[in-house]
């Protein structure tokens, strides 16, 4: 009797294990277990031993079948037993690990460790003869999922109307958030806990060129904390998103759980998928330390390398631009006064000039004069080519041709002296929304560029997309993105891209997409304004997955030394603008205000020439998101660093610990600090700059004022 009980027992252990498996990390300090529960997978997560993601379900419901046959057969609405969320059976298990170092071509350190361990597993639907996989990775600092369908006689195509994965939370947390939208990732972030945020949505957004918002929804990255004695770090985002739409989440704000949310195409499918497939990477990064969560570099590890032959015309890139002009309204990117244009047929030469046109050959020349002799890589150029007159508001689909210029535009003569004064020029391709229209003249308009040897582009989204019905976040649009990125590279060029999806992380597989925006940059500062915590936050959040051309550095904060009476202003103070290139990482950065502004305190602007903008190495010294963060940088290829702090809208004080640098070395640091009467709405330009000489045991009191921060430039003593 005993041995038949004994025999039952490990029976029943066996049909359990075959439904639940556990995965941990290289570290063993997170554990993922995975089971079904009656045909429904789910998940959960724990980090020493504490359940951080509670059970979760996993899944996709599809619009309808694949399989239905043309005029023939009429289409099946009925959905029961289609959908890819229930009736699985574990057929197969399969674990892997790595444990790698790679060299991303640009970066925040020289190197990257990419260590983890792997389980995939088979999930059967019987009764309709088809398989998934769900596919898990164990990071030491989080865990990534996804799901792949292989290729197979009853899953070739399928639509998907939702994928519902879950993220469901043990507790309230306190989160740093946007609303949730299709269209726009360009709101200011707000700070509450979970339970707070459908109270706090209706108010958590302005308006935007274009936009689609997701009710009570929030978009990732997603920043939270739990706090209290045993306070814990999330975050929580995706990575590689290709051939899929964009996600943002659903939040159940009563039970602190989240699901993501596709963005759909006009037609409200979600995703076209075509086997062999995967879907994107859902991420979920966890620490007790915030600065750990900043140097996390999960998102890139779920990346692939890059499939590219040559990579050698990919370099980090320091520029100014004719830019910040026209976005406080001082110039404009239009040079006549009519406003209805027909690309190809309207002659140029015989409208009336507005007067206000800044892409002229004789400005184009003082900021290519200014940024040469400042040691500058690039200027980009805004409102050179014909059609700003109409190109916003009407729907328009032939809105621009990209290759044809203004008459005060002397393409070849303004490029020859760029390339005279040791400058290139940036190209700029506005699409408004007009998608479809960039794909016909992307090959004319990339030709145009190796004619003159520029090396980047600065590509924009603004306004709904073309083809009409679909999002900027949408998967046609996705695909979209991409295709321009991987013809810019059949010609050798970069790509920094504007209102485009957030990066996922995928600039390990195309690295030639160098920056983006893709969130509330600078130019908002003369828009809507951005809150003094907003740069204490973007690194938390929009930053996880890729550089951002945030476009830095304006000395001038006030816009009512142009326009007298004007009450907008930049809200930090100037030493905070200094900061950002160190807080910021991009291997793509503008100094984007006036060089006559940069004229007036050329003492400061030099921390801006001198400011590396590709890093061997990194490191994060303190933060906490929404009030403080200080980061060290070392140079690429030499023994220089750079250090960065800056807080919200409150006064801070810091110690600058050293300990970073090499032992038995001295160094010079230069300091660029807060005024002791600097206030970034009563005095934002005071500042003092002073030398230093500091070795790994030094320490470095700073005082940062409101909105204020310090940039110390670090270099050996010869």
């Amino acid at each position: 009797m005993k041995n038949l009980k004994t025999s039952v027992f490990f029976l029943l252990l066996g049909t359990f294990l075959s439904n639940a498996q556990s995965l941990k990390s290289p570290d063993g300090k997170f554990e993922m277990n995975f089971q079904l529960k009656t045909g429904v997978p789910y998940y959960n997560l724990k980090y020493e031993g504490k359940t951080v993601v509670e059970d979760s379900k996993l899944g996709l419901r599809l619009l309808k079948d694949g399989n239905i046959q043309f005029a023939s057969e009429i289409e099946n609405k009925d959905q029961k037993g289609k959908n890819l969320d229930n009736g699985f059976t574990k057929t197969a298990e399969k674990f892997d690990t790595k444990d790698e170092t790679w060299n991303p071509i640009m970066g925040e350190k020289k190197s990257y460790i990419n260590h983890y361990n792997e389980l995939a597993v088979t999930l059967n639907q019987k009764a309709n003869d088809r398989y998934i996989v769900v596919k898990f990775r164990l990071f030491n600092d989080g865990l990534g999922f996804r799901y792949e369908f292989p290729e197979q006689k009853n899953l070739n195509y399928f639509i998907i109307k939702e994928e519902d994965s879950e993220i469901d939370l043990p507790t309230d947390m306190k989160a740093w958030w946007l609303a949730g939208d299709y269209d726009s990732e360009e709101y200011p972030t707000q700070t509450s806990n979970l339970s707070e945020v459908p109270a706090k949505w209706p108010t958590s957004y302005d308006g935007n060129a274009s936009q689609t918002l997701i009710k009570n929804g929030v978009q990732m990255p997603l920043m939270l904390k739990k706090e209290g004695k045993d306070q814990l770090y999330m975050n929580i985002s995706e990575a590689a998103v290709i051939n899929y739409a964009a996600s943002n989440l659903d939040l159940d704000a009563t039970n602190f759980k989240f699901k993501t949310h596709l963005t759909p195409d006009g037609q409200g499918a979600k995703g076209y998928i075509q086997t062999p497939a995967v879907s994107p990477w859902r991420t979920i990064i966890v620490s007790p330390k915030a600065e750990e969560v900043l140097a996390s570099k999960m998102i890139f590890n779920l990346n692939e390398p890059t499939q590219y032959k040559d990579t050698s015309y990919i370099h980090p890139t320091k520029y100014m631009g004719v830019w910040w002009e026209m976005i406080i309204g001082k110039s404009n990117w239009s040079y006549s006064t009519t406003n209805n244009v027909h690309i190809g047929k309207t002659d140029f030469s015989k409208l009336t000039p507005n007067g206000k046109h800044a892409a002229n050959n004789t400005k184009v020349k003082e900021y290519i004069d200014f940024a040469s002799a400042n040691g500058f890589d690039a200027l980009l150029i805004e409102g050179w080519n014909t059609g700003w007159e109409d190109w916003f508001g009407h729907s328009k689909e032939f809105v621009f041709d990209f290759i044809t210029p203004y008459p005060d535009f002397d393409l070849k003569m303004l490029n020859d002296y760029a390339h005279s004064k040791n400058i290139k020029l940036m190209m700029h391709h506005e699409t408004s929304g007009s998608a479809a229209n960039y794909e016909r003249w992307a090959d004319p308009a990339f030709q145009l560029m190796n004619k003159y040897g520029y090396e980047s582009v600065k590509t924009g989204y603004v306004g709904n997309i073309i083809p009409r019905g679909e999002h900027h976040f949408s998967q046609w649009t996705i695909n979209h993105y991409q295709r321009i990125v991987e013809k810019a590279n059949d010609y050798k060029i970069m790509v920094n891209s504007h209102e485009s999806i957030r990066p996922t992380g995928l600039s390990r597989t195309y690295p030639n997409w160098i920056g983006a925006e893709a969130a509330r940059g600078t130019e908002f500062e003369a828009f809507g304004g951005n809150n003094p915590d907003h740069q204490t936050i973007l690194p938390f959040t929009r930053f996880m997955g890729g550089p951002m051309d945030y476009t830095p550095g304006i000395f001038q904060t006030k816009l009512d030394y142009y326009f007298p009476g004007d009450t907008r202003f930049v809200k930090t103070t100037l030493v905070k603008q200094l900061a950002l290139y160190v807080v910021m990482y991009s291997p793509l950065q503008m100094a984007a205000d006036l060089p006559e502004n940069y004229a007036k305190h050329m003492d400061a602007f030099q921390f801006i020439k001198d400011v590396a903008v590709d890093w061997d190495d990194t490191k994060i010294l303190s933060a906490e998101p929404g009030d403080y963060i200080h980061t060290a940088r070392k140079t690429k290829g030499k023994d220089e660093w750079f250090v960065g702090g800056i807080t919200d809208e409150n006064a801070r004080n810091y110690t600058v610990d050293f300990s970073f640098l090499p032992k038995g070395k001295k160094y010079e640091a230069t300091v660029y600090a807060d005024g002791d009467d600097a206030d970034y709405v009563k005095n934002p330009q005071s500042y003092k700059i002073y030398k230093k000489t500091v070795t790994s045991t030094s320490k470095l009191p700073m005082k940062l004022v409101r909105s204020g921060g310090y940039a110390i430039s670090v270099k050996p003593v010869k």
